[in-house]
């Protein structure tokens, strides 16, 4: 989630981490539930690593892999949006499967806006001179078919984890960022949300490394 504007515990050691890797195409995976940073740690990482070597990294988008909202109302699911089976794993796993063989000289990436609520097709290009790839989403560690087949691809794991009534509040204010009144933003986070995040903590398979936010002033 963008702009939690949280600071995070072993950025330097994960970055440390991240560089000792060895090979053409590194993929590292940042797992944790809706609310707790994922997307403000893998821009903070991604941008590190870019200050010290200009284009040897990239953000790879799991939200991008959301079901259409039209699909999800034809199959009675739009009120769970956000929910493991409301993804295109297969889709995701094709991406992932491509962008580890690192054979195409340019891969195209979808990106979910949040604005509309809708991905938006090819809207990143992942050159294949792009050496690490910082993959995020909530589900990446998830030990249940077909998430758990995902682990392959990745050379080194992140689990963000954070505290549930933190999590609780950052995701309400993030439905009242979006125009949802008090009443519809706290059922919105608490009906779906919250739900979702204790999926991935309960049931995420160990990760290499382990980081929270060391301030929860912000959502």
């Amino acid at each position: 989630m963008s702009g939690t504007g949280a600071d995070f515990k072993g950025v330097a050691d994960l970055l440390r981490r991240i560089e000792a890797l060895q090979g053409d195409r590194v993929i590292i995976a940042v797992a944790g539930p809706p609310g707790a940073g994922k997307s403000t740690l893998a821009e903070v990482v991604v941008e590190k690593l870019n200050a010290r070597l200009p284009g040897v990294s990239e953000v790879i988008p799991m939200d991008g892999f959301h079901y259409d909202d039209a699909v999800l109302s034809d199959w009675g699911l739009r009120k769970q949006k956000g929910a493991p089976h409301t993804f295109d794993v297969g889709g995701f796993t094709s991406l992932l499967e491509r962008l580890r063989k690192n054979i195409e000289k340019t891969i195209a990436v979808p990106v979910f806006d949040r604005g509309t609520e809708m991905s938006r097709a090819s809207a990143r290009i992942v050159p294949s001179k792009t050496r690490i790839l910082v993959v995020e989403g909530n589900y990446l560690l998830l030990e249940m078919l077909p998430w758990s087949r995902l682990r392959s691809f990745f050379d080194l794991t992140v689990m963000l984890r954070e505290d549930r009534a933190v999590l609780q509040k950052r995701l309400i204010r993030r439905w009242l960022s979006y125009g949802f009144d008090e009443d519809a933003a706290t059922a919105k986070a608490v009906g779906n949300d919250l739900p979702n995040a204790d999926l991935v903590l309960q049931h995420s398979a160990p990760a290499d490394v382990e980081i929270t936010s060391s301030k929860s002033s912000k959502g």
